[in-house]
């Protein structure tokens, strides 16, 4: 409180105790206590206030309102001397109101009398027309729901679906590093700059290649678009690093559409192996490929975790390839998919400080692998296999409404593929399973 009596000192009119005083002149304020002092409540007390004024000239009529403006009275000025010191009370501020044809008094109560008791003394004084507490007002601007302040972050609807908020309170992804083979990304993009760890191209002249970046952007983004930086989005592991394996192409200027082929894409899967980069993202589809399907199942050996778009059919690389984390979309469920993720209308970046909504598989799989590398930052010794595990048993369990009880839903439900990823469900069931486990070591001691 006795910040607000500073504000409200410095702020509202001080009338100097003149009657001449003017409402509409710069105001003076009280000379205030100092910040250090016990804070005290503050009062607004209002007297009536008939201002003294000059007598007017021979012919004309006496008015309350002059060419000067309207005026403290003598007789209210006198009330609120009268009434600090009958009640104890200290004047921080005062102002006469023209509209109501009152005096106003702001007063600081200066020992610990309750509010209560000051006003119920107040109310029965019969020269007081009002005595009330000194209220403060808010602005109704909504800040709640975001702890972000990157700008399209509400249109991003995906990010609720898939439980990113509360996961988003434990982990951002830092430490992970993620392998996007795609077509090129736009690296100078600003909502995305800080996240790549590098570039490579693996285009050749097999390709007939154009340059594009439409596609690997929007992938890039989804996974990892900077967070708090006042720009766009929020990537779902927006501390991630991601490495950039440049292997297809862009078929068209304006498209997204891109296509690559087995030279391209092989090249980049064994540069992703050799640098020992543990999480790749593969947002294609096509036929099953022998040689992919073998550099695949070597980096698998590795410790490396896949996940690729899946498509209608059930045969079609990557997700064909036992071990990859396969991802449908959730609003149109097809094949056999090891889980699913928003796929329609998503928000994401695209070239040249661009953003647009964005549809498919390759979206989906993006998401699942930036969830991913939430689960990595949160326990990096994570193997593939239980990473799916912990995919498909937080699918659908309604973390997000109530994560107790989704965690125990979770351990006695089988779990179905193809059920929408909740980060925030998976993420309580990895804490869950480590409190177990130090409980189980520290009672075998």
């Amino acid at each position: 409180m006795r910040l607000t009596a500073l504000l409200v000192a410095a702020t509202l009119s001080m009338v100097s105790g003149s009657p001449a005083a003017r409402a509409d002149s710069p105001p003076t304020p009280t000379p205030a206590a100092s910040s250090s002092e016990t804070q005290h409540p503050l009062i607004v007390v209002t007297f009536a206030n008939v201002p003294t004024h000059p007598a007017g000239r021979a012919g004309t009529t006496s008015s309350r309102y002059t060419g000067t403006g309207y005026l403290l009275g003598q007789v209210a000025h006198e009330q609120a001397e009268r009434v600090a010191k009958a009640y104890s009370l200290r004047e921080v501020a005062n102002w006469p109101i023209r509209a109501l044809s009152v005096h106003c008094v702001v007063y600081e109560v200066p020992d610990d009398r309750s509010l209560e008791t000051v006003l119920s003394q107040l109310a029965k004084d019969p020269q007081i027309t009002l005595a009330q507490p000194l209220q403060q007002f808010h602005t109704l601007t909504d800040n709640s729901g975001s702890r972000y302040n990157d700008p399209l972050y509400d249109l991003q609807t995906n990010l609720t679906t898939l439980g990113i908020p509360k996961a988003q309170e434990h982990t951002l992804g830092a430490g992970v590093r993620v392998a996007l083979i795609d077509t090129a990304v736009d690296t100078a993009h600003p909502d995305i700059r800080d996240r790549i760890a590098g570039s490579s191209s693996f285009l050749d002249a097999i390709s007939g290649a154009s340059a594009g970046s439409r596609h690997g952007t929007a992938m890039a983004g989804l996974i990892a678009a900077t967070a708090n930086n006042r720009i766009g989005i929020v990537g779902i592991a927006p501390q991630a690093q991601v490495q950039v394996f440049e292997a297809c192409w862009q078929l068209k200027p304006n498209a997204d559409d891109a296509v690559c082929n087995t030279l391209t894409l092989a090249e980049a899967l064994g540069a992703a192996i050799d640098a020992g980069i543990p999480l790749v993202n593969l947002s294609i589809a096509g036929p099953s490929d022998p040689l992919l399907t073998a550099l695949i199942k070597a980096g698998i050996k590795r410790g490396a975790i896949y996940v690729g778009a899946a498509s209608s059919d059930a045969n079609s690389f990557p997700a064909n390839v036992p071990g990859v984390i396969g991802v449908g979309g959730s609003e149109h469920p097809s094949g056999h998919p090891t889980v699913t993720a928003p796929s329609v209308h998503v928000l994401t970046l695209h070239p040249g400080a661009q953003y647009d909504f964005v549809s498919g598989t390759s979206v989906a799989a993006a998401e699942v692998t930036g969830v991913v590398a939430l689960l990595l930052s949160a326990d990096p010794h994570m193997t593939r296999g239980s990473i799916k595990e912990l995919l498909r048993r937080s699918a659908e369990s309604g973390a997000q409404a109530n994560p107790s009880e989704a965690l125990n839903a979770a351990s006695t439900v089988d779990a179905r593929s193809g059920d929408t990823v909740d980060a925030s469900a998976a993420l309580a069931q990895l804490e869950a399973t480590r409190a177990r486990r130090i409980a189980a070591s520290s009672s075998s001691r």
